[in-house]
């Protein structure tokens, strides 16, 4: 079975199984029929003696016109006569009824085994049975209830030979149609797997066709629907989405650092040529390695924050939640880097007291700390910075505003990219990581970042946070 296919086995196991149901279903059927034919031919012979012996009447006299009725027959008994109906003596779904006096005579009607139960007395209203010749044959006597018929006996026989025929016929109707029966319900049930299996022979056919050609742009289509299966495409669907946007992130994240580490290498490279070229005074070799050196702290920063951001991505575990005092820490931060005072810029802070959220100290201090560098890095001389934390609208909102260049509106969703810089004119130009980092430990807190901004009026970074990620 290693080999067959699921839509075999289900088929086979499905057979198998209503093959047994059925042979069992047949047993107790044959079983059951049997005691519930056996029971109806007793019921029905009780049912014709008793009817039949209701229709013996007997006349101490009687009209010599009446005798001459060809559809009634007339007995002489005890100086009378006994009135017969011609049809209900007769033999009816094989019972027979026969009229007796009490010595055993036969007075009128039929029964097969008149000399086998010759020996059998007379039961009033009693079910008697005997086997003659090996067949079991159900005797029933009644007494008729009418004045002047007191030596009479109407004895009822009927043979088991009767069910046993019944019986024949349920089970040869029953070994035609109980094969036919299963036929069909195998059948369907193939056709009915093969369409059930059908979508995840194209979830196989999807996956071989990108394990293939490695396009992970191909989707599972499998219509409209909601069962097991459409929600397993959904959820495959959406995989492959995440890894195809997880590649293509990678994949501009290798060309965005290759492109970003090509230049101060270049610098590197074409400085110590120059120098190796000819003899150098001391003062131009010095100058040459604050070059390469600035060049060489700038890589470093650089592949730093690119480790600090992918590890934030890949490895969110090693940043655990817990309960943090975001007032203190946002107070603290804030004194520290006022002390900068980078372009006779100023900066504030107020601080509603006694906020705290589910976060990591790390995480918030490098996003504050990255929020007040851009805005010190991008702020107009003599500027001003304020940093601003509060509870507003079922949410916490920890805000970085400055009053220096802005950001064009064109531009305001691209400098959350990594490596995008507005202006890399500026003097201090950072790596391009820093407010993709801000991003995305917001994001790892179950928050956002808003910017509010208007090119050349200043700019508003806010680190909302809703209200359920802060502890009660």
């Amino acid at each position: 079975m290693k080999h067959w296919t699921i839509r075999l086995k289900i088929t086979l196991w499905f057979a198998a199984a209503l093959i047994l149901v059925v042979g069992l279903t047949f047993v107790v059927v044959f079983a059951a029929s049997r005691q519930v034919i056996q029971k109806a031919i007793r019921d029905n012979l009780v049912e014709t003696v008793s009817r039949n012996v209701v229709e013996v009447e007997y006349h101490a006299q009687i009209d010599e016109t009446a005798l001459e009725d060809q559809t009634k027959h007339f007995v002489r008994y005890e100086g009378g006569f006994l009135e017969l109906d011609d049809a209900f003596l007769d033999e009816v779904n094989q019972v027979y009824s026969a009229l007796y006096l009490d010595d055993g005579t036969l007075l009128y009607g039929e029964n097969p085994i008149a000399r086998d139960t010759a020996s059998l007395a007379f039961a009033d209203n009693q079910l008697q049975n005997i086997t003659v010749a090996g067949v079991r044959y159900y005797v029933y006597d009644a007494k008729p209830a009418q004045e002047g018929m007191e030596q009479l006996w109407l004895r009822g026989v009927v043979s088991e030979v009767q069910g046993v025929a019944q019986m024949s016929d349920i089970s040869r109707l029953s070994l035609v149609l109980l094969p036919l029966v299963v036929m069909v319900a195998i059948v369907g049930g193939y056709l009915i797997a093969r369409r059930m299996l059908r979508p995840i022979q194209k979830l196989s056919e999807s996956a071989s066709q990108i394990h293939r050609g490695g396009d992970l742009k191909t989707r599972i289509a499998l219509g409209e629907g909601d069962d097991e299966l459409h929600q397993l495409a959904r959820s495959f669907n959406g995989m492959i989405e995440r890894l195809d946007h997880a590649f293509q992130t990678e994949q501009q994240f290798t060309s965005d650092a290759s492109h970003e580490l090509r230049t101060p290498m270049s610098v590197i490279m074409a400085q110590c040529e120059l120098s190796l070229e000819e003899p150098q005074t001391a003062e131009e070799y010095e100058e040459a390695l604050l070059v390469i050196q600035r060049q060489g702290r700038k890589m470093t920063k650089l592949i730093n924050d690119m480790l600090d951001f992918t590890r934030m991505e890949m490895h969110a575990e090693r940043y655990p939640l817990e309960d943090t005092d975001l007032s203190g820490l946002v107070e603290s931060i804030s004194a520290d880097m006022a002390l900068i005072q980078e372009k006779g810029i100023a900066l504030s802070w107020d601080v509603a007291p006694e906020i705290h959220i589910r976060g990591n100290r790390d995480l918030l201090t490098r996003m504050l700390t990255n929020l007040i560098g851009n805005a010190y890095r991008y702020g107009r001389e003599g500027g001003h910075i304020a940093v601003t934390l509060r509870r507003e609208a079922g949410a916490v909102a920890l805000s970085v505003a400055d009053d220096g260049i802005g950001v064009a509106e064109a531009e305001q969703e691209k400098i959350f990219r990594r490596f995008y810089q507005a202006d890399t004119s500026r003097a201090g130009a950072g790596t391009g990581l820093g407010l993709s980092m801000v991003q995305e430990i917001a994001r790892l807190h179950g928050g956002e970042i808003r910017l509010e901004s208007r090119l050349g009026e200043g700019s508003t970074f806010t680190f909302w946070l809703p209200e359920k990620n802060t502890p009660r």
